[in-house]
């Protein structure tokens, strides 16, 4: 049976993105002072407003403004931000639920994790092309003239029966300056971003295949004065791109105390683990916590009928190598350490620096 799959990708500049970007410096720099900091510091932004607000229970000193105004710069906004700031400390009742003898879950969550045998990054085919292809473009745009940092990709392939065949759709629109024409824009983008990117997936292209570049024909008025964003709205891009389910909580402001995030990226870690070693081609997921709780209350994992082995033995190869314990995927993912600026954009999953894609030995 054939069908289409499309994922999209945002860079930075995107309004969302750079809330997101923001929010978990926050929790980097919390964690760089104080590894046990609870944070849930978010932001919204609005032309030239800065709304950062949450929770934050930590020993650590922070800049909230020098952060945001670094980042911010770094992004290509010249405008001074007016910043407005609301943020207390965790509520004492969520605290006396998550810190007993061992870690509990900070709240209640149902997280997916999710793998499939169809890239070497055992991640969809066409959320891992739109975002190599945004971070493509930011290498391009941040050594060029007239590209900003707001940008969007989006790829769509033709599967049948589960293997993707082709790509029949590459969109990409990127912000920039007056000054250079329409032309311009196409012949750059598809010179130095699509073209480097698809020759890695050269044997999915064909004639068919079309490129969209700039459809709107102009993409002057960027980030934060052509859109509103805040943290959280891109959970989509930020896991499997509409392959496989999403719990509906996001990942970035959060530390690891917070199943939304820690969770996930432990259920990312089996899934692909069950498809690395041959268990499966393709492996869902779902995990259920409760608050105050350190054992999730449900485990279930769906293979599609693309297991290669029993359900029961795939449960059994779990049960004898993971733990879904918030303490042990603390430790085991080493998730008190500041990492979590990187995880903004192009993705939270299918990239090798980060513990929880790393393949685990039988």
């Amino acid at each position: 049976m054939k069908k289409i799959i499309t994922s999209e990708s945002v860079n930075i500049g995107h309004p969302d993105k750079t809330c997101d970007t923001i929010a978990d410096a926050f929790l980097d720099e919390a964690l760089r002072q104080d590894k046990n900091s609870q944070m849930a510091v978010e932001c919204a932004i609005k032309n030239d407003k800065l709304f950062i607000y949450g929770e934050a229970t930590t020993k650590a000193k922070i800049d909230y403004e020098k952060i945001a105004k670094e980042i911010l710069k770094d992004i290509g906004y010249k405008n001074n931000f007016t910043i407005i700031k609301e943020i207390s400390e965790q509520s004492p009742d969520i605290n006396q639920a998550v810190e007993k003898n061992e870690l509990c879950a900070n709240d209640q969550g149902i997280v997916f994790g999710y793998a499939v045998n169809e890239t070497s990054e055992l991640m969809p085919l066409p959320i891992i092309i739109a975002h190599k292809l945004m971070k493509k473009y930011e290498e391009f745009r941040k050594n060029s003239e007239n590209f900003y940092a707001d940008a969007k990709s989006q790829v769509s392939v033709i599967y049948d029966d589960n293997v993707p065949q082709s790509i029949s759709n590459v969109l990409i629109s990127v912000s920039h300056d007056n000054k250079i024409t329409e032309t311009e824009i196409k012949e750059r983008i598809k010179k130095e971003v699509i073209e480097p990117v698809l020759s890695k997936y050269s044997k999915f292209c064909n004639k068919k295949t079309k490129l969209l570049i700039n459809p709107s024909g102009k993409f002057t008025i960027w980030g934060s004065y052509g859109d509103s964003g805040c943290v959280g709205r891109k959970i989509v891009v930020d896991t499997y791109g509409g392959v496989g389910k999403v719990g509906g909580g996001c990942f970035s402001s959060k530390n690891a105390t917070k199943v939304d995030r820690s969770g996930a990226y432990y259920a990312r870690y089996v899934a692909k683990n069950i498809v690395a070693h041959g268990y499966a081609d393709e492996c869902e997921i779902a995990v259920s916590y409760a608050i105050g709780l350190p054992d999730p209350i449900n485990i279930n994992i769906e293979c599609f009928g693309r297991n290669k082995k029993s359900i029961k033995d795939i449960e059994d190869y779990v049960n004898k190598n993971f733990s879904f314990k918030l303490d042990n995927i603390i430790k085991e993912l080493d998730l008190l350490k500041p990492i979590y600026k990187q995880t903004a954009c192009y993705g939270h999953f299918g990239r090798e620096e980060f513990t929880w894609e790393k393949i685990k030995k039988n």
